[in-house]
C-alpha cells in the first residue's frame, strides 16, 4: 500500500515536467515538418539556371554451341552526360555547357576496345546590343579521357595495335571575339573574324599526326570561326540538339575549312529509361588518316542505345 501511495505522489510531482517535455518534442516535430513558402512580395528574378542529363546504356550477349556462329561473349557500355549553367541579368548573358562521353566494347575475339571518348567545354559571354544581336566572347576546349588505338593485322595475320591519341593529345583550345545572333530562343549563331585556336599534343611522338612540326607540342592558328547551336524539344519526351563549328585558318589553306558537327537525339520511354542516338563528324585536313595510304577524310562516330537516363533540368538559383 505504501508503494502505491509513493508512486502516485511521484506521478503528481513529475507530471508537469513530463507534459512540458512532450510539448517540446511535438513542437520540434512540427518544426521539422514545416514547409516554407516564398513571400509573394519577393519578385527577385533568378539569374542562374542549371541542370543536365546523364544516360548509361548497357548491352550484353553470350553464345554457346550457336549454329549461326558469333562471339561467345560480348559486352558494351556507353555513358553520356550533358551539363549546363546559364546566367542572365539585364543585358548580360553567360552560357556554359559541358559534354562528357565514354564507352567501350568487349568481345571474345577482339578483346576490349574504346567506343566513345569526349570532353567538350563551351563557355560564352554576351552583351545584348539589340533584340537579336549580341557582342560576345567565347571559349571552347575539346579533348578526351583515355588512350586511343588503331588496330590492324600483321603480315602473319595476327592482331596488333598502336596508340594514336591520349588525354590532351590532341586537345583543341579556342578563344574567339565576335557577334552572336539569336533569331529565335533555341538557336544561336556566333560569328567571329578574329579567333585564336591552339592545337595541343602533349605526346611529341603523336604531334605530326595532327599537323604539328616534329618535336613541338603546341600549334597556334589564327582565323575565322562560326558556331551554330540549336536545341529543341519536339515534345515532352523527344529532344534534338545539334552543334556545327567551322574554322578557317588564315595562315594555311584558308579554303580548307575545319568542321566539327555534333548531333544528339533523345526520346524518353519511361521516367528513367530513354533511347539515345549520337552522330558526330569531324574534318580537319591536318589530321592524318588512320589508313596511311589515304589522305584526309571525315571522321564519323555513331552511337545508339536504350538505357538508364536521369535528368535534372531547369533548376534555378
Amino acid at each position: 500500500m505504501k508503494k502505491i501511495v509513493f508512486c502516485i505522489l511521484i506521478s503528481f510531482l513529475f507530471a508537469p515536467f513530463i507534459n512540458a517535455q512532450d510539448q517540446e518534442i511535438n513542437g520540434m516535430k512540427k518544426d521539422a515538418e514545416r514547409t516554407f513558402k516564398k513571400d509573394p512580395k519577393d519578385t527577385t528574378k533568378k539569374i542562374w539556371k542549371t541542370g543536365g542529363v546523364f544516360s548509361l546504356n548497357l548491352n550484353q550477349g553470350s553464345l554457346s554451341n550457336w549454329a549461326s556462329g558469333g562471339d561467345k561473349f560480348s559486352f558494351s557500355i556507353n555513358s553520356f552526360a550533358s551539363l549546363y549553367a546559364y546566367y542572365k541579368k539585364d543585358r548580360h548573358s553567360w552560357d556554359n555547357s559541358l559534354d562528357l562521353a565514354y564507352g567501350f566494347v568487349n568481345t571474345t575475339s577482339l578483346g576490349s576496345r574504346k567506343a566513345a571518348d569526349r570532353i567538350d567545354l563551351l563557355s560564352k559571354y554576351t552583351y545584348k546590343l539589340h533584340k537579336k544581336w549580341n557582342a560576345g566572347i567565347l571559349f571552347n576546349g575539346r579533348t578526351q579521357f583515355d588512350r586511343g588505338k588503331a588496330y590492324e593485322k600483321t603480315p602473319a595475320g595476327a592482331d596488333t595495335s598502336y596508340t594514336i591519341s591520349r588525354f590532351f593529345a590532341p586537345a583543341y583550345l579556342l578563344g574567339s571575339l565576335g557577334i552572336d545572333y539569336r533569331p529565335v530562343k533555341n538557336l544561336s549563331v556566333f560569328l567571329s573574324p578574329i579567333t585564336a585556336r591552339y592545337v595541343v599534343v602533349t605526346d611529341k611522338r603523336l604531334g605530326p599526326a595532327f599537323g604539328l612540326d616534329s618535336g613541338k607540342i603546341v600549334k597556334n592558328e589564327i582565323g575565322a570561326y562560326l558556331t551554330t547551336n540549336f536545341n529543341t524539344s519536339i515534345s515532352k519526351s523527344f529532344n534534338f540538339k545539334t552543334r556545327l563549328d567551322l574554322f578557317s585558318n588564315y595562315r594555311k589553306n584558308p579554303k580548307n575549312i575545319d568542321v566539327y558537327w555534333s548531333n544528339v537525339v533523345t526520346a524518353k520511354i519511361t521516367k528513367y529509361i530513354n533511347f539515345s542516338f549520337n552522330l558526330d563528324m569531324i574534318y580537319d585536313d591536318d589530321t592524318k588518316n588512320i589508313n596511311p595510304s589515304k589522305g584526309p577524310a571525315p571522321q564519323w562516330l555513331q552511337l545508339m542505345g536504350i538505357g538508364f537516363s536521369y535528368s535534372f533540368a531547369n533548376r534555378k538559383i
